[in-house]
């Protein structure tokens, strides 16, 4: 068997003859590394190692009348306020409700010392008797002597007299009568009803008051809060240009100003049950704001709304004919005007300026530059910016983040199964 020569020792002729023997093995082998890699690169290419599309989320643009929904600032109004005062004058006796309970018409709520009122009503009473006496008297003095005057038993001017003293008690016991109803009238006074239906606040005064005493001292305070009017104001011009656009036929009436649905959006955020209705615009703008007060009127059968009470008025005061809803993030809105992104059937992304109307819930009115059918990019706007201008994509439907959560909930299927597996 051969020796094999220490390397160190090798003559410097043989040295290098080893150093160029070594180049050409390392430089063999990293050719038939990279022909491998060729190869398998090749074999991928074929198999289809192409990206594919990227996806986008798109909606359909679908044309069709959508009501332009106006939210403004509004307040709470009682239907209906009646102060209860005292008309009788007279030392309070006694309350006669529950302070922040609800009442009825005609309800007694308080009591004024009756006694003075009782004795003029009895007096005049008395006088209506005294009065009916007279004329009993004096008609029958006239009845006595109408035979006479005809047989000249007695002088014309008696006969005279007599038909005026009857005319003067019949006066004097309508007179009377009239004393009594007022005496009536005041003693009723010294019990203090309500005058509508409602709730009544607190007492404004307390027993052993003095009331009435040169004027009709307020007691308490009744509103009618079933059903309750929200009064709100809109700005004249957004009303001209609403009104100019319905003229044009931009838009149209949403049904009768009667027929106008109103819906209330409370201070947390949340939406009031009941729907009101429109009542009235007024006709005048304060000219100190400029704006306009509508009146609506909405049902209250639990008493939570308030008088007084804060909160967003939701209206529908119009609608745009053949108009498409779209997602706000969909519309882009610069100084030179609004555009979308809409997908071709070649799956290219194109701007397509818009006009748009108004925003409603987290939503865009457009009015003209779409058409229906068209594919309208809502998502994967940061996807593009990485892909050169004019790459093809695939749309897919897009689906609002809360419908979108709810799939994610599912289950995934296996990604494979064995082919057995596949049949009992």
């Amino acid at each position: 068997m051969p020796q094999l020569r220490d390397p160190s020792v090798i003559p410097a002729s043989s040295a290098t003859s080893y150093r160029r023997t070594l180049s050409l093995i390392a430089i063999s082998a990293a050719t038939v590394l990279l022909g491998a890699c060729s190869k398998t690169d090749g074999k991928a290419a074929a198999g289809g190692g192409q990206m594919p599309p990227v996806e986008v989320g798109v909606i359909t643009a679908t044309p069709g009348d959508v009501g332009l929904i106006t939210e403004l600032p509004g307040r709470v109004e009682a239907s209906r306020v009646a102060q209860v005062r005292a008309r009788a004058a007279g030392i309070l006796q006694e309350r006669l409700f529950k302070e922040g309970s609800d009442v009825k018409a005609g309800q007694p709520l308080f009591r004024i010392d009756p006694a003075p009122y009782a004795a003029t009503a009895e007096s005049a009473r008395a006088s209506l008797a005294k009065a009916q006496a007279n004329l009993a008297q004096a008609s029958a003095q006239a009845e006595r002597y109408r035979p006479l005057v005809i047989a000249n038993a007695i002088s014309k001017q008696d006969f005279v007299n007599a038909e005026a003293a009857e005319k003067q008690a019949q006066a004097d016991v309508a007179a009377a009568k009239a004393s009594v109803r007022t005496a009536d009238i005041n003693l009723g006074y010294a019990s203090v009803t309500s005058p509508i239906s409602g709730r009544i606040g607190r007492a404004l005064v307390t027993e052993g008051a003095l009331v009435g005493q040169g004027e009709a001292t307020a007691l308490a305070v009744v509103q009618q809060i079933n059903p309750v009017y929200v009064n709100f104001t809109q700005s004249a011009s957004d009303v001209f240009q609403l009104r100019r656009a319905m003229e044009s036929g931009q838009f149209k009436r949403a049904g009768s100003a009667e027929a106008a649905s109103v819906k209330l959006v409370l201070s947390d955020g949340s939406e009031y049950a009941q729907a009101g209705k429109l009542l009235f615009t007024d006709l005048s703008v304060d000219s100190t704001t400029g704006q306009v007060t509508l009146r609506a009127e909405v049902p209250n059968p639990k008493g939570e709304l308030l008088p007084g009470l804060y909160l967003r008025v939701r209206i529908e005061q119009a609608q745009a004919s053949n108009a498409i809803s779209l997602p706000q993030q969909a519309v882009t809105r610069t100084q030179q005007g609004d555009t979308v992104s809409v997908v071709g059937e070649d799956g290219k992304v194109t701007p397509r300026p818009v006009k748009i109307s108004a925003a409603q819930n987290n939503r865009w009115i457009v009015l003209d530059g779409l058409k229906a059918g068209e594919k309208v990019m809502i998502d994967g706007f940061q996807k593009l910016q990485m892909l050169p201008p004019g790459t093809p994509v695939k749309p897919v439907p897009w689906l609002a983040p809360g419908a979108a959560a709810s799939p994610a909930t599912t289950p995934a299927a296996p990604a494979s199964a064995p082919a057995s597996a596949a049949k009992p």
